[in-house]
């Protein structure tokens, strides 16, 4: 089977094309999940002629079992806490401190090493269109989401290439809409719908965030 996207930029642009309705709005946004989505999400900010900027995740993993998440972190001081792990995992108030002080740290490195000095998008009142080179799992994902909501967006759009069939079911109680050009039932990996998949080097990053502030930051 030929897979259905030359790269990365190549899938950005056919997704795009089933999000015109989002099109020269100023109440839109796109934010990428790097590093992989990051070149999906500028060819998608491109087409529609929108701000683009990243949404960088870090997921705070229970003590004993860092898979495990009691909580996400994400770009903008956006915190989400999972009360139920929580309470299932017995932690302690400085144990979950202590966790939420290292993943700050690092998504703060990242956030430098990606951004620079350009602060996040607001995104109270907008509507944001969380982008991705493709869903497996949908654990990022839904992270992303929840951390996002504690910064009040109107409306949340997960947009991507592909993904399992079962992925608008998984997603329907945390996005408000699903955007994905294919759903294979026969699904094992995100990679294998690329000819390309290469990792995204953080330089790559840079450049295309650099090549977006123009369009993501007007002068008033």
């Amino acid at each position: 089977m030929e897979n259905a996207f030359e790269d990365r930029a190549a899938a950005g642009r056919l997704l795009a094309q089933q999000l015109q309705d989002y099109a020269g709005r100023d109440d839109v946004i796109v934010l990428a999940l790097p590093r992989g989505g990051v070149p999906v999400a500028y060819e998608v900010a491109k087409a529609l002629g929108v701000a683009l900027d990243v949404l960088v995740v870090r997921k705070l993993g229970v003590p004993f079992n860092a898979e495990l998440a009691m909580g996400a972190l994400a770009s903008g001081g956006a915190l989400y806490v999972d009360q139920d792990v929580l309470r299932f995992a017995d932690v302690t108030q400085q144990e979950f401190d202590t966790i939420l002080e290292q993943e700050r740290a690092e998504l703060e490195r990242r956030e430098v090493l990606y951004r620079g000095s350009h602060p996040p998008i607001e995104i109270n009142g907008k509507t944001v269109i969380v982008v991705d080179d493709g869903i497996a799992t949908g654990a990022s994902m839904r992270a992303a989401i929840a951390a996002l909501r504690s910064n009040h967006p109107a409306r949340v759009i997960v947009a991507v290439p592909v993904a399992p069939v079962d992925t608008p079911a998984r997603l329907e109680i945390t996005a408000d809409d699903f955007i994905c050009v294919m759903t294979p039932s026969m699904f094992y990996s995100v990679g294998q719908f690329y000819d390309e998949f290469d990792q995204t080097a953080d330089v790559e990053v840079r450049n295309l965030l650099q090549q977006a502030l123009p369009r993501a930051r007007p002068n008033p």
